[in-house]
């Protein structure tokens, strides 16, 4: 189990933090809801951690088989929608994977991406497809 806080700081901006290591962040409301856009808003951590989880999924896969993974680069597209209210409607995601990988390293890489904790906690509703790029091949 991980506890983390966070705290109402006013303006629309949070301070959480993660309980084990102590490390700190600050969220603010998006341009487009009221906020400065000045941080990370919450909807954005969410496609941070599809990126980051993803990768680190991958990572595990990779470094459990000896597939060379390191420079690979998640991006994900935020798309909000509001209806029938706000909330993400889709996080398309890219993944470029430098290097030359054997169709069977592939396989591996891209089943251990959609079976990323993340990506299998997202709402049916959230379409969350994902795009795999070689660009070495």
């Amino acid at each position: 189990m991980v506890t983390i806080t966070a705290q109402y700081d006013g303006t629309l901006r949070c301070t959480a933090t993660h309980g084990p290591s102590g490390t700190r962040l600050s969220t603010d409301a998006p341009r487009d809801n009221q906020g400065l856009g000045a941080s990370f808003s919450p909807t954005d951590l969410v496609a941070t951690a599809l990126a980051t989880c993803t990768l680190t999924t991958m990572g595990i896969v990779a470094r459990r088989d000896g597939i060379p993974m390191e420079g690979a680069k998640a991006t994900v597209e935020k798309q909000m929608v509001n209806t029938p209210y706000r909330r993400i409607g889709s996080l398309p995601t890219r993944i470029e994977i430098p290097g030359r990988l054997t169709p069977e390293q592939k396989k591996k890489l891209e089943a251990a991406a959609h079976h990323c904790p993340v990506h299998k906690s997202l709402h049916p509703d959230v379409q969350a497809p994902i795009e795999f790029v070689y660009p070495d091949e």
